[in-house]
């Protein structure tokens, strides 16, 4: 009998609580927005740091997951008008980078590459694309390690990559600029720079990355590239893809000591070359990161002190009004106990329909940024659960005290009070 009788004033709170809310509509759904506009800056602000992590997590694992890059300068970020200023080494030689390919003994695919020009042309016939493509000398791996895949015709073959041959892989942004009339790209010969290439191959389109889009690229066998775009200074790349992703730090450790060695560099002197992963800019990014969220928690916590505030006056506001139909209830045989538990039950419905408006909101504000950049949809159920408790919590601070003072008006005062 008595969880019968325990779940029938439960229910009997609740219809209070929604009789009450309903008598003072107005100052109820502004107490509501209050609550919502503080959850939703929470909510809101949170999946889209969500939405923007999985952005750069997808969008760096398609640029070559499990990947070493060794070059001769290291990355530089921009971040907040502040940029981190690379270092930057003397230039990786060919014989240099040959060797290390050669000597590496680790279980892993390694490519040498470099960028002959950034600023390449290439044309078929009279079209012709805008002097931006990046032309790339690479061997045979480059496509495996740099998270690249051949969506028609081949690779390249050892035998093309030694002797320099005059062919080419392309991207897909460079096939719909040239090839207008569904030609079949591979088989025809363009002009890259001053010379003419065979088309080979064509990349398989993997959309824009932070900026960067191997849909422009055109490769070319690196004895090609060093022939025809040579330059003082050139610099050479080597990619590393670890067959075991597990065994990627060790590969790290294998290749800074190998090629320390094969640069002379002495015990004690400091690495004159970068080793990066593929995932170090998105951890950079990532770090970045907690000072958006920290800021999105303190701005939704502020927003919710003034709805705890805001929402503890109109429950005082609501024992004022209601001092007679508190007597009147004493008066009929409600406890105290009873009077406390309908005004928290009272300020838990507002708080909690204030949550739920601000956790729709709050997701359709996130998910509305990760639509913009091409992310996930992402359902944020940790601040979904978070912002129930919040509501919970200023529900809890902000009805305790006129719960109690409800709870402990006399009857008699009560019932003459006007």
């Amino acid at each position: 009998m008595a969880p019968r009788l325990k779940n029938a004033l439960l229910a009997e709170n609740f219809k209070i609580s929604l009789h009450s809310i309903r008598s003072h509509m107005l100052r109820s759904i502004l107490t509501i927005l209050i609550i919502a506009f503080g959850i939703m800056a929470l909510v809101g602000i949170l999946t889209s740091i969500d939405a923007i992590r999985f952005y750069l997590n997808s969008n760096f694992t398609r640029m070559g997951a499990n990947t070493l890059t060794i070059q001769n300068r290291g990355l530089r970020v921009m971040m907040g008008g502040r940029s981190t200023r690379p270092k930057t080494f003397r230039a990786i030689t060919w014989d240099e980078a040959r060797r290390f390919k050669e000597e590496i003994s680790f279980p892993t695919n390694v490519s040498i590459f470099v960028y002959g020009t950034n600023t390449g042309t290439v044309s078929f016939g009279s079209e012709k694309t805008h002097p931006n493509v990046p032309v790339i000398g690479t061997d045979e791996s480059y496509i495996t390690t740099s998270g690249n895949e051949i969506a028609s015709g081949r690779n390249f073959s050892t035998h093309e990559i030694q002797n320099g041959s005059h062919v080419a892989i392309i991207g897909s942004n460079i096939v719909s600029t040239l090839f207008k009339k569904k030609v079949e790209p591979v088989g025809q010969l363009v002009n890259i720079g001053a010379n003419r290439y065979r088309i080979i191959g064509v990349l398989k389109e993997k959309g824009s990355s932070i900026g960067f889009t191997s849909d422009n690229l055109c490769l070319l066998p690196v004895e090609n590239a060093r022939r025809y775009f040579s330059r003082p200074n050139m610099s050479y790349s080597i990619n590393l893809m670890a067959h075991d992703p597990l065994m990627l730090d060790a590969l790290e450790g294998e290749a800074t000591g190998l090629f320390r060695i094969i640069r002379q560099v002495r015990t004690g002197e400091e690495t004159n070359f970068d080793v990066s992963k593929s995932d170090n800019l998105a951890e950079i990014l990532f770090e970045n990161l907690k000072y958006l969220r920290m800021a999105a928690t303190i701005i939704g916590l502020i927003t919710l002190v003034g709805a705890a505030i805001g929402l503890m006056n109109i429950m005082l506001v609501s024992v004022t009004e209601r001092t007679q139909e508190i007597g009147v209830r004493k008066a009929i045989g409600a406890t105290r106990r009873t009077i406390r538990n309908q005004f928290l039950a009272e300020a838990i419905v507002i708080a909690q329909l204030g949550g739920l408006v601000g956790i729709l909101l709050g997701m359709m504000a996130g998910n509305l940024l990760s639509l913009t950049i091409g992310s996930s949809f992402i359902i944020p159920w940790v601040w979904i659960i978070g912002g129930v408790l919040l509501c919970l919590i200023v529900a809890l601070i902000s009805g305790i005290l006129p719960a109690n003072k409800a709870a402990n008006l006399d009857p008699i005062e009560s019932l003459r009070y006007e």
